[in-house]
């Protein structure tokens, strides 16, 4: 029996946030995660869900950011080059701003929070990648500052990566690190969907 998460025990809201009440925060969706080394699986299909949030946020008139990490020159997030561009996909409308981040949380190093209050918006949607990093890190950086967050699952990716104090050489698969990583998102720091047809209307 799944037990109770911290949402419930603390009376916070169950039901996922509207898309015309929202920001929309499109994370780190660039190229770096759909070839080379950083290659997920499920990329395609998470950018494919990632699209059809960012059309419906687009028809719905929603603050839209694209947020951006750049590592420098020579790695697979070098924002200058093809590879650390935003897939063109989910590309940047010009109206839309993009934030370049050097960090995982979408909030640390950017302005993202002072254009949010500005625009009194307290409600966020969050998809991109990757869904144990950026996107774990950005939603629990938003509860701490007082947002309300829905995470489209379906619009995140992520990979798997070596088992760590296990006393083995285990690799957690990519599927059950997005589910756990889901499941962490979901226990406090927001309400997490499947796609965006789970958004509140």
């Amino acid at each position: 029996m799944a037990s109770t998460t911290l949402r419930e025990l603390t009376g916070q809201p169950s039901e996922p946030s509207a898309l015309n009440d929202s920001a929309l925060i499109m994370i780190d969706c660039q190229n770096t995660y759909c070839e080379g080394v950083m290659k997920l699986d499920g990329a395609e299909k998470a950018l494919e869900e990632a699209r059809r949030l960012l059309e419906a946020a687009r028809a719905a008139k929603c603050p839209i950011f694209h947020i951006q990490h750049d590592a420098g020159p020579g790695t697979p997030y070098d924002v200058s080059a093809p590879i650390g561009k935003i897939a063109a996909i989910v590309a940047p409308h010009a109206e839309e701003p993009v934030l370049t981040k050097n960090v995982p949380s979408s909030f640390t190093g950017t302005d993202l929070h002072e254009r949010l209050q500005k625009l009194e918006c307290k409600e966020l949607i969050l998809a991109g990648f990757m869904t144990h990093m950026c996107v774990s890190s950005t939603a629990r950086a938003a509860f701490e500052l007082g947002y309300r967050c829905t995470v489209v699952g379906g619009a995140t990716a992520t990979r798997a990566l070596p088992a760590a104090g296990t006393g083995d050489s285990d690799v957690v698969d990519a599927k059950t690190l997005k589910a756990s990583s889901l499941a962490e998102i979901a226990d406090m720091f927001a309400v997490v969907v499947d796609t965006i047809d789970d958004l509140k209307k």
